[in-house]
């Protein structure tokens, strides 16, 4: 069993964790985006993403700072990061150690720049929204970027489990 959830807008990184971790298992793609992102000013990505300029500005920072590798210097766990109603609600700084190992197993997090997270990935700050029409080299949306990736990593990771795909 897979619980897929999405990436919450609101985040915050201001916090600390001493906690196990783990990386982005599609990272390398995320680098690829990133890449193409960070040649892109403000202006353009608030058309792109149809953000207003500050949140277009934060973002451009954003992808100006992105770096490799993650760390605890540089990044957060995404389920502890992500701030939105179904985080509220997740509760994931509550969670036991047995409450995280079974969260690492059986939930996922959809994201347009990382693809799919497990809980305990590390992210850094960002906004891109798998609905965004970001034109690359495997067509015109990330939709397309990403392909049939996610699905055969939740199949993986369904599989893994002894699940029927």
């Amino acid at each position: 069993m897979l619980i897929v959830i999405s990436p919450a807008k609101k985040q915050s990184f201001d916090f600390s964790w001493s906690g196990p971790v783990s990386s982005p298992e599609e990272l390398d793609q995320s680098e690829q985006l990133v890449t193409q992102l960070q040649v892109m000013d403000a202006g353009e990505l608030a058309s792109l993403m149809k953000v207003s300029d500050q949140i277009a500005e934060l973002n451009h920072e954003r992808f100006q700072q992105f770096e490799t590798p993650f760390s605890l210097d540089n990044a957060r766990p995404a389920a502890l990061a992500f701030k939105g109603d179904v985080y509220t609600g997740l509760a994931a700084e509550n969670f036991s150690d047995a409450d995280l190992a079974f969260a690492s197993q059986h939930l996922r997090i959809l994201s347009g720049l990382y693809g799919v997270l497990r809980p305990l990935d590390l992210i850094q700050p960002y906004r891109l929204e798998m609905g965004t029409a970001l034109a690359n080299p495997r067509g015109d949306n990330l939709y397309k970027f990403w392909g049939d990736r996610i699905t055969r990593r939740l199949n993986q990771d369904l599989a893994a489990q002894g699940d029927q795909v």
